[in-house]
């Protein structure tokens, strides 16, 4: 089974097919990405169930965003390990999403705890675009040493000080964690420090990055020089996207080619080819205004 589709709430989680025998089927190593979704996404919510959506390996054609992540990240395929697409209650105003987030990730935890301690030997991933971002950080930060092994953060909504929080857990420690930022993001990162307050007034959305942190890595993926870099190493992205973006950390091709290999990649790797040619992104002074938007 490529696909397990799994609901989570504040207070517990259920899978839709039988997530033990699907475990039970991986050979010993494989890999386990859990792929976690944004805001404006609900479970039976319709057009906005995520499981007819990004998590889906056939999604609705109806709408221009929705890419099926399983699909592009190769878990159809033989081999790949097993995909689980967890779905939460993303829906209300951003504030009450953004609360909900953090039981979520807990919920989480619990779910990699248990199906952890029954398969010691599985790579835990996770992918998460949007406020997903919160979501996967907070499950980090409540997880013990090795219980997750990749992190790939598309366009986080979440704050500095939430993830070195987390990266200063157990869990955090021993992960490595793809931070992919995009200056096409701007206007949404912020609309998230308006709309959600900040752990203290000098702290900023992880659109400014978080530099010489141990396992991190930041990846302006609309910087020139870093789309540069990226093809010198044989992972070269194409086409143009609007100037103002909340989806093309996903939507830009080629780049689900880059976070296959993340996945993909052994447990001693600290992903040195990435760290050299990522770009920094645009940093926020430690006080001051709200820093201006910059155009693509």
């Amino acid at each position: 089974m490529a696909l397990v589709s799994v609901n989570a709430t504040e207070a517990g989680w259920d899978s839709a097919a039988p997530l033990a025998p699907a475990l039970a089927a991986l050979p010993a190593g494989a890999a386990v990405t859990v792929m976690i979704h944004g805001y404006r996404f609900a479970p039976g919510a319709g057009s906005h169930d995520p499981h007819g959506h990004v998590l889906s390996l056939s999604p609705t054609p109806a709408c221009w965003k929705a890419v099926s992540w399983p699909r592009h990240l190769h878990l159809d395929r033989a081999g790949a390990g097993l995909g689980i697409g967890l779905g939460w209650p993303a829906r209300g105003t951003v504030p009450q999403a953004a609360r909900r987030a953090f039981g979520i990730g807990r919920t989480l935890a619990a779910m990699l705890r248990e199906v952890g301690a029954a398969r010691p030997d599985l790579r835990f991933n996770l992918f998460a675009h949007s406020l997903g971002a919160r979501v996967a950080l907070a499950a980090l930060a409540d997880l013990p040493r090795g219980a997750v092994h990749r992190v790939i953060l598309l366009s986080a909504a979440e704050y500095r000080g939430h993830a070195l929080a987390a990266m200063a857990g157990p869990a955090g420690r021993g992960a490595q964690v793809l931070n992919v930022t995009g200056r096409a993001n701007a206007p949404f990162d912020l609309g998230f420090r308006l709309a959600v307050p900040a752990p203290r007034l000098s702290d900023w959305p992880l659109a400014a990055g978080l530099p010489g942190v141990p396992g991190w890595t930041d990846l302006c993926i609309d910087d020139p020089d870093t789309l540069a870099g990226l093809a010198r190493i044989g992972l070269p992205t194409r086409g143009r996207l609007p100037p103002v973006c909340h989806w093309s950390s996903y939507l830009r091709p080629g780049l689900f080619r880059l976070y296959r290999g993340v996945l993909a990649a052994g447990p001693a790797d600290p992903l040195p080819r990435l760290a050299a040619l990522a770009a920094p992104p645009a940093r926020a002074p430690a006080r001051g205004p709200l820093p201006r938007l910059s155009p693509l």
